[in-house]
């Protein structure tokens, strides 16, 4: 798996650390010096506990090795994904399409994209996927030689919690497999011999296990903010504030599209084929995948209801087990005994599904370069903002740092290891005093944002401020002095 990271880095040729997940990591610097995180700073991001942890124990390290650390993982975790998704494809069909499954997921411009950023939701598919693929093998090796215990329950319970630090949608799977685990589910659901009688210790440690996620992540609102429902808030009030898509009644519309945007055509194709004939003919291979891509989708629907954006990268659960259904469309038909008719069929189409999928590759890389490229100019600007701030062009001598927009606040919060309150937005706010970073040029200014759906204000260089260093890409300006009183009347 490290070799495939590395090689996934070399490809990509790019690899940076995203506002998101930029913000955890000043916030686990914060808590690391004994201060508390500063969760409401405008625009701030939902709060990741696990991600947190990662950067109180990074923290020591300095903010450079922080970030290369975090990059790395990210690149352990897409590398992990394609493995995960690999088995489980050779666990329901066959090597065959376990390795299409990986290869098709790694190459989605979606995929590729958030993971290179070391983006949240690549490390929470990893652990949902692990946990599917735990799940998946014990019900395969069936029950214990004394007939009365499967080898998943808590190993597949620690890991949603994992995950359920990182997104809370992690929640859903967890009750809802607590609830099998616990013989709650109708028994037409449950396969043979499971689940087995409990004690009520295991029960105990069961249900701990179950509630860990949730509970941490309270605990945490309830400890920084006094109200432990501020991640839920806080998510809600950010995407009305910057017009992101919620709601039930955009879920129609807005959830198949999202798994488009990831999957694209030939491989939606190729799911569906793989889906329905799986279904018809392998069901007992088929049935568990199934379900845990409805429950995906449903889970993103039913938060999307609660008020969270739709975001694409929500559907990247959904779009995996896709991936795993595509490579059966591919390769399934090697399951079906020789000399099956079924065979034939299933082979004929396969052709047509794989024909699909070669036809495409071209634009996908096509379209594959030009996000990387996109991403490496943002680096490279990214870049030299770090510089300024290593020459101590940058620093809080004088006050608070200004920026133009949201963009650059966690990342100059994590390397001049202070609070995100102390780097203000011009779009939410002003500075009388200190220092403030100007874009260089209209290029800049284009480039280096959040999103460019994002509302934006014109900005300019608050009065009074005087040039001190310029870059490539940045131009600082100064005010060490007291700013002018204000007449009254």
């Amino acid at each position: 798996m490290v070799a495939l990271a590395v090689v996934l880095r070399l490809i990509a040729g790019v690899g940076f650390v995203n506002y998101d997940t930029l913000y955890a990591l000043a916030w686990g610097g914060q808590l690391a010096h004994g201060h508390t995180p500063a969760y409401e700073v405008p625009i701030a991001p939902t709060p990741h506990p696990l991600l947190e942890l990662l950067g109180l124990i990074l923290s020591p390290l300095g903010p450079g090795a922080t970030r290369d650390v975090t990059v790395a993982l990210a690149f352990g975790a897409l590398a992990l994904c394609a493995w995960v998704i690999h088995r489980l494809g050779a666990s329901w069909f066959s090597r065959a399409a376990g390795a299409i499954a990986a290869l098709l997921f790694l190459t989605r411009v979606p995929v590729l994209s958030y993971g290179v950023r070391a983006y949240v939701d690549i490390p929470y598919v990893l652990l949902v996927l692990a946990a599917l693929l735990v799940e998946s093998e014990a019900r395969r090796r069936g029950p214990t030689a004394a007939g009365v215990r499967r080898t998943g329950g808590a190993r597949v319970l620690a890991l949603l919690a994992l995950a359920g630090l990182l997104r809370p949608e992690a929640w859903a799977f967890t009750a809802l497999y607590w609830c099998y685990e616990m013989g709650l589910c109708p028994r037409r659901l449950l396969p043979p011999g499971s689940p087995p009688a409990r004690s009520r210790g295991e029960v105990a440690r069961l249900t701990a296990l179950a509630a860990s996620a949730p509970v941490v992540w309270l605990a945490s609102d309830l400890l920084v903010t006094g109200n432990p429902l501020w991640s839920l808030k806080n998510t809600r009030h950010t995407a009305s504030e910057l017009g992101r898509v919620t709601g039930i009644a955009n879920v129609p519309e807005y959830v198949p599209r999202r798994i488009g945007e990831i999957l694209q055509a030939p491989v939606l194709l190729a799911a569906a084929l793989g889906g329905a004939l799986s279904l018809l003919w392998l069901r007992g291979r088929a049935l568990l995948g199934a379900c845990a891509g409805a429950i995906a989708v449903l889970v993103l629907a039913a938060f999307a209801t609660a008020g969270l954006p739709i975001n694409t990268r929500y559907a990247f659960l959904a779009a995996a087990v896709l991936c795993v259904f595509a490579g059966a469309g591919v390769a399934g038909w090697a399951n079906l005994p020789r000399g099956d008719r079924r065979r034939t069929w299933w082979l004929g189409a396969a052709a047509l599904a794989l024909i699909a999928l070669l036809a495409y590759a071209p634009s996908q890389y096509r379209s594959a370069h030009r996000e990387l490229s996109k991403l490496a100019r943002q680096q490279s600007i990214e870049g030299d903002l770090l510089a300024l701030v290593h020459d101590g062009a940058i620093a809080l001598r004088c006050g608070p740092v200004g920026v133009p927009n949201h963009a650059p606040i966690p990342l100059l919060a994590l390397y001049l290891k202070t609070s995100p309150a102390r780097i203000v937005s011009a779009q939410v706010g002003h500075i009388e005093k200190g220092l403030y970073v100007e874009p260089a040029s209209r290029e800049v200014e284009r480039d280096y944002v959040l999103d460019p759906r994002d509302p934006h204000v014109p900005v300019g260089v608050p009065p009074g401020f005087h040039e001190r260093a310029t870059s490539r890409s940045w131009l600082v300006f100064e005010r060490c002095g007291q700013p002018p009183p204000v007449r009254v009347g």
